[in-house]
């Protein structure tokens, strides 16, 4: 089955502690039906000094379930994802407006 929503997608969270952010999805994990998003479900993780970092309690962006995420439409309202072939490609669209989401 196609994904109705992909990497790099503007998206608004609709249940849990951050309902009505918005933020961009930085990955997906389809296995486990979740997807960090940017400033968005975060974590206090308190991490050791290293060469590399400097260590103490390090805010991070942890995974949000599929089902609480809706794709943002041009107008910036949530909206549901459906597939139309067009010129012989298949294409997700906004079904609010009606609008192609891929380029």
């Amino acid at each position: 089955m196609a994904a109705k929503l992909r990497n790099g997608d503007q998206v608004v969270v609709l249940a849990g502690k951050d309902k009505g952010k918005k933020g961009t999805i930085a990955s997906i994990d389809p296995k486990t039906n979740k997807a960090v998003v940017d400033g968005v479900n975060m974590a206090i993780r308190h991490t050791k000094q290293s060469q590399n970092s400097q260590g103490g309690r390090v805010p991070k962006a942890m995974p949000i379930d599929l089902s609480n995420l809706a794709t943002l439409d041009s107008n910036g309202k949530a909206t549901r994802v459906g597939f139309r072939i067009e010129e012989g490609k298949k294409v997700r669209f906004a079904k609010t407006t009606g609008d192609v989401i891929d380029a």
